[in-house]
């Protein structure tokens, strides 16, 4: 047996011990209180320094080869760190093939977008800015702008003395920025916490669904409710879209059509939802799910009908709407001239 079948045979074993396991099944939910700090790599330790430099760039459209796209264009704060958008725009007002992810508990990820095709937060902020059809900046060129502006060349200097600005440090900032984005003390983590009376009764039964009946839990895990894993689950592409998600870049049979599991987190900000923006709302997505998807071809062993009432998909969208934590206030800096 080949390598890549025999991936393919015990993926689907361990798919379907998780779904011979699901009725009744619980899962470890002790373990869902999120970290009060994302856990930074050893080749990028987190300072302040490197957060207060990371928060310009992360605003700053002179990343862009247009000079009019930013990070925060497509991950806005106001919008839940994504964009409201089905599907983003580009350089010179193009759309995107896909959704605006937001950034919200991505540090806590492992891989990153949609296909997990970048390793770290690190190479998933350079990703954009040197892409054609996003940000469409040459880093060469980036950090010869860069070093234009003599504000940036002493920050960076005095946050990495060792290296100064390279395209490197550009994205080692950002990515320190990016993991101070996380959603903490929703209705939920305080009725964990002990408040009864933190969450109604609704979303009380529809955690209840989320760990049994509806099979939320199988993909959806552990305190940032996503278990870094890809799956297809059924979605329609629009007409001539061929999108094979994780499979471009592991080539895996059970791979073909599959995106990565989104956090729940402040889930109810960064509609539209799907990594193709089909869905407007969290009552269309429950339907999705309900109904065991729409395209069978290649579906993950995870989906199936579920024959939910009107009342537990309501409980379920009311549980959801439970994990919406404080608003994450951000000062927009003031970049340097």
């Amino acid at each position: 047996m080949q390598i890549i079948d025999k991936i393919q045979f015990f993926s689907v074993i361990i798919l379907s011990f998780f779904l011979i396991q699901c009725k009744g099944f619980k899962s470890n939910q002790d373990n869902l209180v999120t970290p009060s700090e994302v856990t930074s790599p050893t080749t990028n330790p987190i300072t302040p320094e490197k957060i207060a430099l990371g928060k310009m760039l992360f605003f700053d459209p002179r990343l862009s080869g247009s000079n009019w796209i930013s990070c925060a264009t497509c991950h806005n704060p106001s919008l839940g760190w994504s964009d409201g958008l089905p599907k983003g725009l580009g350089h010179g007002m193009q759309k995107l093939g896909r959704n605006s992810p937001t950034i919200i508990n991505a540090g806590f990820g492992a891989l990153q977008f949609w296909d997990g095709r970048a390793p770290s937060l690190e190479e998933q902020a350079k990703g954009p800015i040197q892409s054609p059809g996003e940000m469409n900046q040459n880093p060469e060129e980036l950090v010869k702008e860069l070093k234009k502006i003599p504000a940036y060349v002493d920050l960076f200097d005095k946050t990495f003395p060792k290296e100064g600005l390279t395209f490197d440090t550009i994205a080692n900032a950002i990515a320190s920025f990016e993991r101070t984005v996380v959603s903490k003390n929703s209705p939920f983590d305080k009725w964990r916490s002990g408040d009864a009376t933190a969450v109604n009764d609704s979303a009380k039964r529809g955690f209840d669904l989320f760990n049994s009946k509806a099979k939320c839990i199988l993909c959806h895990q552990g305190f940032n409710f996503s278990d870094n894993g890809f799956h297809n689950i059924g979605l329609k592409e629009e007409e001539g879209v061929v999108d094979v998600g994780r499979f471009e870049h592991l080539p895996i049979k059970i791979l073909k059509g599959a995106f990565k599991t989104p956090t729940l987190r402040d889930i109810t900000l960064s509609g539209p939802y799907m990594h193709n923006g089909m869905y407007n709302s969290l009552e269309e997505v429950v339907e999705h799910y309900d109904r065991g998807g729409d395209n069978k071809e290649n579906l993950s062993p995870n989906i199936s009908p579920l024959g939910l009432s009107e009342e537990e998909k309501k409980d379920l969208v009311a549980f959801m709407k439970t994990l919406t934590g404080d608003p994450i206030t951000i000062l927009v800096p003031r970049l340097p001239q």
